[in-house]
């Protein structure tokens, strides 16, 4: 089934507002610029240190590409092209002591050290393993203080980052997906057809394979759209991680912050659904009384044990799969041979295919996990 022409025009004029969000690093104000000049004119009075060191390359770090894929960022790294990045900026956001500030990550012109000092609105900030913070309170800092959680050093950031990006990007083709399947099916009463013939059965399957044998028939379709939501949810953001190229290749799934929030609405929807069986069988549990100090807390332990290992799960699973995948193509670079480049190739391309079935799969097991939660919760017990 083709797309509307109105989808495509706003596929094309989406990508026009963007482009100039590209940014090709150059020169006169970056700070790699001015290292050069430092180094030329060191270069002068040191050739002979210099070209004894310029023998010596610099040592591959595996655990540093890895890191860097599977972390957030601020901006997408797109290429390099003679020696300067092409990245993609995003929108910094912060609220500071003195109120939001609002600028492009180009302003940190790639530097992610902490050494490059960019000044908004009367504050200095700067950039240390994506950490934003305040350039003088920065100083300061010893390297164990430098940490995410550090508000007094750092400002609130609402950024929109790699992440943050790939999941409005998600549920943008969500919308549009099922946004064109909607119009199928108002205009066709028969079988449907292209999209709405692909999506229809994976939606049948969340509803008789997950929603109607762990619910129950009588409650099911209350909890279908946030059943449905998830599973769709986690796959196609699952298989944009696994596209290594701008606009995809985010780990959103493999992101613990993510994977909580998925996790914890879980936990509401359960608690809020819960009727007087779910809490008699945690708060009076059938079992001796005098058994009750110890299943009590166990009881209630388990309202929370539940959630956490489904975040857990998501977040090992899809996180496992890109360190392996980029541990295998690291090999090449740690031997220096082209030598092994076919075996290591060989063995990412199992991987990704294998990665498309965990993908799918993930989605599968995080939707059924759900659903069996809600189940245990509005499990209505006969009396006979």
């Amino acid at each position: 089934m083709r797309m509307s022409n109105k989808i495509l025009h706003f596929f094309f004029l989406a990508f026009l507002a963007l482009a100039p969000m590209a940014n090709y690093a150059n020169t006169s104000i970056d700070s790699t610029s001015q290292n050069n000049d430092t180094i030329h004119n060191a270069a002068q009075n040191h050739a002979p240190t210099i070209l004894a060191h310029a023998e010596t390359e610099k040592e591959f770090n595996a655990s540093e590409l890895i890191n860097d894929h599977i972390g957030d960022t601020h901006d997408f790294h797109i290429a390099d092209w003679n020696g300067h990045p092409i990245s993609f900026n995003l929108p910094v956001i912060l609220w500071t002591v003195n109120g939001l500030v609002i600028f492009s990550s180009e302003k940190f012109h790639h530097d992610n050290t902490g050494h490059h000092e960019i000044t908004v609105d009367g504050q200095t900030f700067v950039r240390h393993n994506e950490i934003i913070y305040y350039a003088d309170k920065y100083k300061t800092l010893a390297d164990a203080d430098k940490g995410a959680f550090n508000f007094e050093a750092r400002p609130l950031d609402f950024s929109i980052t790699k992440n943050v990006f790939s999941m409005l990007m998600s549920a943008i083709v969500l919308l549009l997906l099922f946004f064109v399947v909607a119009r199928s099916y108002a205009k066709n009463q028969l079988a449907p057809k292209g999209l709405a013939g692909f999506l229809e059965p994976l939606v049948i399957f969340v509803r008789d394979d997950i929603a109607i044998p762990n619910i129950g028939h009588k409650k099911y379709a209350q909890y279908m759209p946030y059943l449905l939501t998830v599973f769709f949810f986690v796959w196609i953001n699952n298989l944009i991680g696994l596209i290594p190229f701008f606009p995809f290749s985010s780990n959103l799934t493999g992101n613990i912050f993510f994977t909580f929030v998925l996790a914890l609405i879980t936990f509401i929807v359960t608690t809020l659904s819960a009727n007087k069986y779910y809490w008699k069988h945690i708060l009076t549990p059938s079992v001796p009384k005098l058994l009750y100090p110890i299943m009590v807390p166990i009881e209630i332990i388990g309202m929370f044990t539940k959630p956490f290992a489904l975040m857990i799960r998501l977040f090992a699973n899809i996180t496992a799969g890109h360190i392996i995948i980029l541990s295998l193509v690291s090999l090449i670079f740690i031997f220096k041979t082209i030598a092994i480049a076919p075996v290591s190739g060989a063995f990412v391309l199992f991987m990704s295919v294998l990665e498309l079935l965990v993908a799918a799969l993930q989605a599968y097991v995080f939707t059924l996990l759900t659903a069996l939660f809600i189940g245990q919760a509005v499990e209505e017990h006969d009396h006979h």
